[in-house]
């Protein structure tokens, strides 16, 4: 059980005190009256003496009496409606609430940290009051009264007259048939006058004298001058004088009742009226038998209070509270008359009360003693009585059921139950233990058990009070008192009673497992409130053991509160259940969870309570649900009419969170730009970057680095250290530690993954993006800051919104939202906002999923949606770089949300024309790219840079070098071509070309391209198509070959400088021919201009290209050499006037005749020697492209290599310089070009293709293949 304010000992002795009637005269309830207050009310906060007081009892021993506390109430003649007593039962708990503000305390049981309220006042209220209500029956006399005070005013025109009105009707009450309530303890009952004088206007000689007289009349002992309302009316409010009257008076209303008389004129037009101690004036006998149910059950069947009078009692409680604490209590008395009240109260106890119950104990006892015919007194003959044999008790079974048996009054059996009674209310336990004992025998021997159940309770009671314990508890004696009131006697009142006094018995023996089985087994279905109450206390039992029992405290506080919502009790049952939830919560027990979240969020919706009940309904959607679909629509039903009438309150409130679907934060994409162009016709758009593209770290880091490349290359060899590279979309992979840059006009596009956990239907509608922005003004720069616009409207960013989104049952679905800024500044994106409702018959039915009906058309709302939003909040990267990180748990920063909308810039859309997929090695192919300027401004500096500049070339800087377009061409080739003299074959045709006109070598990075624009500008909405010559590249396979367009704009900004374009190209090459080459001097052909540098070239040529790609066979067209020292002359071996063909595995062999070129010059020597009526122009595009290019990559791969030998290098440094000479004689500079045609056989349709291979000669007799090496 909880912790009480009392001890044990306290709280039993206030149960049972002696009770006083009071008689007033009209005139002295007037004078209590101005005061607001009636007479019981105004001595009831001095009933307890503050002294010891002292009795002897019938052996004439000293007894000490401690803290003794007496009832004074005004008589009433009629008991309470069962109905009224329920109902203020009802209201006690009700009103008495956890207070504010009060810290729990923490209970530390195994895994658990509980906070659980120590106290319980709700309960010691209504047990106080369940106890003060008690009725008083014919088989006990605790509720009887044992005098009563009449009381008269000093104003009187008779006094003495009207005291002995007021004793005759005393009389009559008492021992008239007309009056069967309230009852007395014996029929001469102690009578104390009490003269009431006004000090502030009555004549206090008159009242003396007055007292004199009665004091001769009624003796010194039997009455009492009470002097109140001394304090003058007219004094200043500032006074201050406590007010012991406020939590007495707003505890019940049952005691605080007018006198009987005025109760006759009300009781006549409301007999509902709530009254005080006792029940039905039917009653004889203890009340047991003439209920069928519990007196105090909330549902009577009786019906004594309808519905209307139980709305309008319904604030009973509250309104009387409201009104006591409201009116000033002892307005008049000064606190010399709080100290004549409490002094009157001693002395009628002292000389009154306690001298009547000593002498009514020693009547009680010489007539028990000459009745039973003993020789010695009662007290004396206790050891007689127990040291016999004693007869042994039959088990409660065996009895017959004889609680209707009658006593009459003066039965030796009730005087000994009548002395007992006495003996307990003046602390006298041992000698009450004794004749309670007694009792119980004579009552069991006679079977009458309701007598004898309550002389075993009060004797297990005696027992436990005993000072000195000199014998234990005896709880069976409850067990038995407990099943005979509610098996028997079908008295469940009595029983509660025992079950309250018992159980705080045993808990304050720590027996708190004992305690909480008694507290159960009352628990019934014919109270509810009372059933509540005594779960929750069972439930304390549980957590405040030794070894704290928590599940068994958690399922009880559940049952409790299922107890307290039945009877009414919605905020009491709310605390139940949220201090269960402790218990419950995240241990995997989903469906315990879902119903107390449920019945929490019901609870708080009842009371108003609608934050409380929006945050239960939202634990059980986001819980791991095993419900069922039809239950977890239920629930979302329930959540979005919660959340509804939640949000109705504060319509222009903030939008709240909601709870479905959850949203994944970290796999957040944000894309910015324009959607990719799908292809028209033969253009394909550029792959560039889009939102079906999966990341890859390793493409990422080659996009970076080529666009480094050619950041470094416009800027003169360094990369700016403020440069940030390009990423159009950020993900959780992308580095986003800082603020990315988006272009004003241009859509931003984010994606949101949602998941639905919930195994129906979500649909989502007017779903969009929350965001906040701040203009600013980056081209506006006042001393290098940032000039900030005012406040932000809405027309600065454009939302995109989704009408309908349905998410079906236990699905992942991605959203992408879009915004269109219209001004510069910063942009945050906070999170999405949308209406949340369910549709219409989404439970399945007879096994048919619903959802399959759902995926296209409109869907059908069942009418119920709430709007909110949700946060999207990302956690960014563990930071693990300093020892200070990688020793704490620190993030870094993730702005993927919080773009910079930067000034207009150009944007550039690339088109390609006729571009292969497949090719053979070295084959060349002639395509066509488009350019067009989408943007609002020009576009300049437009270059593209590749890891593979070998690829492609975009041809000559002058347009002599390059090509007419193919259809200019007779034979359609991508080459530049001229028809030759028949007197030409064999015979070298020659030409000169630098690599400065190809574009080789641009800034000393030969990977990054100009593109030829026509005045280098590319104008708002023009568009440009140009030339795109494509060779194979030399290896066999697949090939993702990465362009990267790089451009800027005309008017530089400070944000972004430049803009990108992306493109992967995917290249399927198959094999052609494998070419080796050596060169040879030679001093026998003739040497026409005596110089003697002759050299033969042997050029041998395979087709190592497989039936299956289609080629059919391969013509040598041309042999070109492209050198700065050497050309070729002639051929030396003539193959005829056709080309050499080559079939498949077939091979030829060529040789040539080379001689040194006159002169030493920059430019390159091209030398043609052609087989067939056709030369293909080696010094033009796209064969001096490839050429250079093909140089540039040799050149690249022999610097590697030159670096990991460089050691070597500096030994052969010391070489003698003869040796140095002979190797520079067997260096030569010799390049060979072989170009080729083959015929492929493709849908029964002959296609001719082209092609070019390089040879690079360096070393006389050494060597050299076409790349890669034949393996």
């Amino acid at each position: 059980m909880a912790q009480c304010v009392q001890s044990v000992q306290e709280f039993i002795q206030d149960s049972f005190v002696p009770l006083v009637a009071a008689l007033c005269s009209e005139e002295a309830e007037r004078l209590t009256r101005r005061n607001n207050l009636s007479f019981a009310e105004l001595v009831r906060p001095f009933c307890r003496l503050t002294s010891e007081v002292h009795m002897r009892d019938p052996n004439n021993q000293l007894h000490i009496i401690k803290n003794l506390k007496i009832a004074v109430n005004n008589i009433i003649t009629h008991p309470p409606q069962p109905g009224a007593i329920r109902k203020l039962l009802h209201d006690v708990v009700s009103v008495s609430q956890p207070a504010e503000g009060l810290v729990a305390n923490v209970i530390t049981a195994g895994d658990y940290d509980l906070n659980i309220s120590a106290t319980t006042p709700w309960f010691e209220s209504y047990r106080e009051c369940f106890l003060q209500s008690m009725p008083a029956s014919d088989h006990e006399f605790l509720n009887h009264y044992v005098a009563c005070m009449l009381v008269v005013s000093s104003s009187e025109p008779d006094p003495v007259e009207q005291f002995l009105k007021l004793s005759q009707e005393q009389h009559r009450i008492q021992h008239s048939s007309e009056y069967s309530y309230p009852k007395w303890f014996i029929p001469n009952t102690l009578k104390y006058y009490v003269l009431l004088h006004d000090v502030s206007t009555g004549e206090e000689q008159r009242a003396d004298s007055i007292y004199e007289e009665m004091k001769q009349r009624y003796g010194t002992q039997g009455c009492y001058l009470l002097k109140i309302n001394s304090r003058v009316s007219n004094r200043g409010a500032d006074e201050q004088i406590p007010d012991p009257w406020s939590q007495y008076l707003q505890k019940n209303t049952i005691q605080n009742q007018d006198s009987y008389e005025d109760y006759t004129v009300v009781s006549n037009k409301n007999t509902d009226h709530l009254m005080s101690d006792g029940i039905d004036n039917e009653i004889k006998d203890g009340l047991s038998n003439n209920f069928k149910t519990h007196p105090l059950q909330l549902d009577h069947p009786s019906g004594s209070l309808d519905s209307t009078d139980y709305m309008k009692a319904s604030t009973s409680l509250q309104d009387s509270k409201k009104s006591n604490s409201g009116t000033p209590h002892g307005a008049c008395l000064t606190l010399t008359d709080h100290d004549r009240i409490r002094q009157f109260i001693q002395e009628f106890t002292f000389r009154g009360l306690l001298p009547h119950i000593e002498k009514t104990i020693r009547q009680l006892n010489d007539q028990l003693i000459s009745r039973k015919g003993l020789s010695r007194s009662l007290f004396s003959a206790t050891k007689k009585w127990f040291s016999g044999s004693k007869v042994p008790e039959k088990s409660i079974n065996e009895l017959k059921n004889t609680s209707g048996l009658l006593y009459p009054p003066e039965a030796p059996e009730l005087q000994i139950r009548k002395m007992a009674d006495l003996c307990f209310l003046v602390q006298h336990y041992e000698l009450a233990y004794s004749c309670y004992h007694t009792a119980k025998k004579d009552f069991l021997n006679d079977q009458a058990m309701l007598y004898a159940a309550g002389a075993l309770e009060m004797a297990a009671v005696s027992a436990f009070l005993q000072p000195g314990a000199p014998r234990p508890y005896p709880a069976h004696y409850m067990e038995t008192a407990i099943q005979t009131y509610r098996d028997i006697c079908k008295n469940m009142v009595l029983a509660e009673r025992c079950v309250l006094l018992s159980a705080e018995i045993l808990k304050s023996q720590s027996k708190y497992s004992e305690a909480a089985a008694l507290l159960i087994r009352l628990t019934s279905e014919d109270s509810d409130l009372r059933s509540a109450l005594l779960l929750e206390q069972a439930a304390h039992c549980f957590i405040n053991m030794k070894s704290p029992m928590v599940r068994k405290f958690a399922f009880h506080m559940i049952l409790a509160g299922h107890r307290f919502s039945k009877a009414g009790q919605k905020k009491h049952a709310l605390r139940c259940y949220c201090q269960a939830m402790q218990v419950y919560k995240g241990k995997g027990w989903s469906l315990a969870e879902d119903h107390i979240n449920f019945t929490i969020g019901r609870q708080s919706f009842t009371l108003r309570q609608l934050d409380n009940a929006v945050s239960a309904f939202r634990h059980i959607l986001i819980n791991d649900s095993k419900q069922p679909p039809a239950q977890q629509g239920a629930f979302l039903r329930e959540y979005l009419y919660v959340y509804k009438n939640a949000t109705q309150l504060s319509p222009d409130g903030p939008l709240p969170q909601l709870p479905l679907p959850y949203i994944n934060s970290s796999a957040t994409r944000v894309f910015f730009g324009h959607d990719r162009r799908p292809a028209e016709g033969e253009k394909q758009a550029a792959t560039h970057v889009s939102l079906d593209q999966e990341y890859d770290s390793e493409s990422s880091q080659q996009w970076k680095e080529l666009e480094e490349q050619v950041v470094s290359v416009i800027n003169k060899g360094t990369v700016p250290p403020n440069f940030q590279p390009t990423q159009f979309c950020l993900n959780r992979y992308s580095d986003n530690s800082k603020f990315p840059l988006a272009v004003i006009e241009e859509p931003i596009t984010v994606e949101v993954s949602f998941r639905n956990p919930l195994k129906v239907p979500l649909l989502l509608t007017d779903l969009s993006l929350l965001w906040k922005f701040q203009p600013k003004d980056f081209s506006a720069k006042r001393d290098g800051e940032t000039k900030e616009q005012g406040t932000c409207d809405e027309d600065m960013v454009g939302t995109e919104a989704i009408a309908e989104f349905l998410i079906n049952s236990e699905e992942t679905k991605v959203a992408r939202l879009k915004l269109f800024p219209h001004q510069t500044g910063e942009l945050h994106i906070l999170g999405v906002v949308y209406n949340l409702g369910s549709v219409q018959g989404a439970v399945s039915l007879d096994g048919i999923e619903p959802s399959v009906g759902l995926q296209t058309g409109k869907f059908v709302s069942n009418g119920l949606s709430v709007r909110g939003r949700q946060d999207l909040e990302i956690q960014g990267p563990r930071l693990n770089n300093t020892k200070e990180e990688k020793t704490s748990i620190k993030y870094g920063p993730d702005r993927r949300l919080d773009p910079i909308i930067t000034e207009e810039m150009p944007l550039l859309e690339v088109f390609f024309i006729n571009f292969p997929t497949g090719l053979l090695c070295g084959e060349i192919r002639k395509a066509y790219v488009e350019f067009v300027n989408v943007s609002k401004c020009p576009l300049t500096a437009l270059k593209v840079v590749s890891k593979h500049p070998e690829f492609f070339t975009f041809g000559g800087n002058t347009a002599v070098l390059t090509p007419l377009s193919p259809s200019a061409s007779e034979n359609c080739s991508a080459y530049k071509t001229v028809v030759t003299d028949p007197t030409s074959v064999r015979t070298a045709l020659l030409s000169s070309a630098s690599s400065a006109d190809f574009g080789v070598g641009m800034g000393g990075s030969h990977e990054v391209i100009q593109v030829p624009l026509p005045d280098a500008v590319l104008l708002p909405g023009a568009s440009v198509q140009l030339p795109m010559w494509l060779r194979g590249p030399d290896e066999e396979g697949v090939h993702e070959i990465n362009f990267l367009f790089y451009y800027e704009g005309i008017k530089k900004h400070s944000k972004m400088c430049h803009r990108v374009l992306r493109h992967t190209a995917v290249i399927c090459t198959s094999r052609s021919l494998h070419i080796r080459a050596t060169v040879c001097r030679s001093n026998a052909l003739g040497d026409e201009e005596g110089r003697g540098d002759n050299m033969l070239l042997f050029v041998d040529v395979e087709n190592i290209n497989t039936s299956e790609t289609g080629v059919k066979e391969f013509h040598i067209v041309q042999v070109s050499s492209n050198s700065k020292h050497w050309k070729l002359q002639k051929s030396v071996n003539i193959c005829g006037d056709k080309d050499a063909k080559l079939a498949s595995r077939e091979r030829a062999k060529l040789c040539f005749k080379a001689v040194r070129c006159k002169n030493s010059e920059e430019n390159y020597t091209f030398a043609d020697i052609v087989f067939g009526n056709e030369q293909i122009i080696s010094s033009a595009s796209p064969c001096a492209d490839f050429f250079f290019q093909s140089l540039s990559s040799e050149f690249k791969r022999t610097h590697v290599q030159s670096h990991t030998h460089a050691s070597q290098r500096a030994v052969k440094q010391l070489f003698d310089e003869t040796v140095r000479l002979i190797q520079r004689c067997s260096e030569v500079d010799l390049n060979i070009v072989v170009l080729w045609k083959a015929y492929v056989v493709e849908d029964s349709k002959q296609l001719i293709l082209e092609g070019q291979h390089h040879v690079a000669l360096n070393t006389v007799g050494k060597e050299a293949f076409s790349f890669p090496q034949k393996q």
